[in-house]
């Protein structure tokens, strides 16, 4: 019964500590506050069932499963929960008026650089977006673009602009 337990304090207790890592760096420390209060008591109340029972290899191995089950469960979460934004920057070959207009069409915040690249003129996108919806700008890119070069990071910050307006407006 004590290992079963074990196992499934687990699955609460190491989920819970990724979400709680992940609000906190997301700067949601609310959260991230009752979550290390969630995760305190449960590694508490863990260590006194192994502690205070039988020292056996299949507690500790169950232990150990558990964790890494946790972790699998935790980050599944956070993708469900895809909590921040994401800024997708776009380069491509020629401009594409009507791919630049389905994006704004679609809420998202467009802005235009042209550049250099190799062999000839390059056009470069910017597009900030929730991570909630990166899959659906991704989709629009294949769809019009689907040569592409694209890169994907997180936003942490920003102010100002069409961008923060159309990214605020569809946030739920």
């Amino acid at each position: 019964m004590d290992i079963l337990l074990i196992f499934l304090l687990q699955l609460i207790y190491v989920p819970v500590y990724t979400l709680r890592i992940i609000f906190l760096v997301k700067e949601k420390k609310l959260l991230a506050s009752i979550l290390g209060f969630i995760e305190a008591l449960v590694y508490v109340f863990g260590l006194a069932i192994i502690f205070t029972g039988e020292q056996s290899i299949w507690a500790m191995l169950v232990y150990a499963i558990g964790f890494a089950l946790g972790i699998a469960i935790g980050g599944y979460v956070e993708g469900k929960l895809a909590i921040g934004y994401t800024t997708i920057v776009a380069n491509i070959t020629n401009r594409n008026d009507d791919f630049i207009s389905t994006l704004r069409q679609e809420g998202f915040g467009v802005t235009l650089f042209v550049g250099e690249g190799k062999d000839s003129q390059r056009f470069q996108l910017e597009i900030l977006t929730l991570r909630s919806r990166e899959k659906e700008v991704f989709s629009i890119i294949q769809e019009y673009e689907p040569s592409a070069f694209l890169i994907s990071y997180e936003a942490r910050k920003f102010r100002g602009g069409y961008l923060a307006k159309s990214v605020k407006k569809h946030s739920i």
